[in-house]
């Protein structure tokens, strides 16, 4: 068979070329540690990489979330901490105003001091985010959730918590609406609210009460009135439903401290209360920290003279008392709340932690060299070049010429 000189020169120049790019290749494998240069290489094991390199992606977003998320509710944990140990102050000071030893420029000074801490708690329900909006003005980021006003403070944001995906399937919500934080108080027991009327001349002082009977509970509003009369004078109290307007009980004989029951319901008035006297009972309802407080300082600020005044303010101090007990219990509800969520990003910081580690395991089965093998494949490889290149090197030189003469 006759090979012609171009052909020969071809076919030796391809065989060289390939043995090159086998080389070449290998010793790139070498230089980036990697197994797959192009997809081309092993697709199925490309497609599988780019999945895991995507998830790997997305499980870092998510702790960046997670890092973020951490941010804004150590600043709500901050602002309720501030505000736990403020209602902790006023209550000391609701105990102090009890004191019968003050005089009403010492009630004053408390109703100073007192305005001092209103003013403290609308700062802190008015506090930055850090971002340009505020911690508790729900989806309303960037507006100024309160404003004080006569009687309390108004709310101006919304009822929304604002979220952030920190997990495949997890929301975690990063602020609490100041509703919810600041408004969300429920008044007397819980359940239902004594309180005394505002005209009453006499020195009655009617108690927080308890829930006798919760099956017996109609959630109406009763009126219960007292009538002094007769030589000597006998006090006695009628008691009526002023939602059905039909009496409950008539000429009740009243013996003072002693338990007045009904629908069930029930609490005692204590002291001497006047003809004419009355007090009632409703459902409780929601009332905002700043309404108690503001209460609370109208209370001390008013003239408490003779024992009419002085029961008044009795009767406004324990009303005060359930209410920032309740206010008090309802902000470490949502700091228990938010503490739950901090912990829970613990945990899955924890176990965003294990996926990275398992999707860094995957990539490296998927991706990198085996530098052994690679070393021995691309020494074999530079052998069979140099060999290639000096068997051309002879094949070329051949002549009949070279013999001939």
């Amino acid at each position: 068979m006759r090979i012609s000189t171009s052909s020969l020169y071809e076919t030796a120049t391809n065989q060289l070329g390939t043995l090159q790019s086998s080389l070449a290749k290998t010793q790139m494998q070498l230089s980036t540690n990697r197994r797959m240069l192009t997809a081309a290489d092993d697709p199925i094991a490309s497609a599988r990489a780019l999945e895991v390199t995507q998830s790997q992606s997305v499980n870092t977003q998510f702790a960046t979330n997670r890092q973020n998320a951490r941010s804004s509710l150590s600043q709500v944990e901050l602002a309720l901490s501030g505000t736990t140990s403020l209602l902790q102050d006023v209550q000391t000071i609701a105990v102090n105003a009890g004191n019968g030893a003050l005089s009403q420029a010492d009630r004053e000074s408390l109703a100073t001091e007192l305005s001092g801490r209103l003013n403290d708690l609308m700062g802190l329900a008015n506090s930055a985010d850090g971002a340009g909006g505020y911690l508790f003005s729900g989806y309303k980021s960037t507006t100024l959730p309160f404003t004080q006003t006569a009687t309390g403070a108004q709310y101006q944001g919304d009822q929304g918590q604002r979220t952030l995906q920190v997990g495949s399937s997890r929301q975690v919500a990063t602020s609490d609406s100041g509703s919810s934080v600041f408004e969300n108080n429920v008044t007397g027991n819980g359940t239902f609210v004594t309180q005394a009327g505002v005209a009453n001349t006499g020195s009655g002082i009617v108690s927080s009460g308890s829930v006798s009977d919760a099956k017996l509970l109609t959630g109406h509003d009763y009126q219960i009135s007292f009538a002094v009369s007769g030589a000597p004078a006998a006090t006695t109290y009628t008691i009526n439903d002023s939602t059905t307007g039909l009496p409950v009980a008539s000429a009740v004989p009243y013996e003072s401290g002693k338990q007045i029951a009904f629908d069930g319901v029930a609490f005692d008035v204590a002291g001497a209360p006047a003809d004419g006297d009355t007090f009632t009972v409703k459902p409780s309802q929601k009332q905002s920290v700043f309404a108690t407080v503001t209460s609370l300082i109208a209370a001390l600020r008013t003239p408490a003279t003779g024992a009419a005044g002085q029961a008044r303010l009795t009767n406004s101090l324990n009303a005060a008392h359930d209410n920032l007990n309740s206010s008090l219990d309802n902000v470490l509800a949502v700091r228990a709340s938010v503490g739950s969520r901090l912990k829970e990003l613990d945990y899955l910081d924890s176990a965003g932690d294990d996926l990275n580690i398992q999707y860094a395991s995957t990539l490296s089965d998927l991706q990198d060299l085996d530098t052994v093998k690679a070393i021995s494949l691309f020494s074999q490889q530079q052998t069979t070049l140099e060999a290639a290149q000096k068997s051309f090197k002879s094949l070329s030189g051949l002549s009949l010429f070279n013999y001939i003469g």
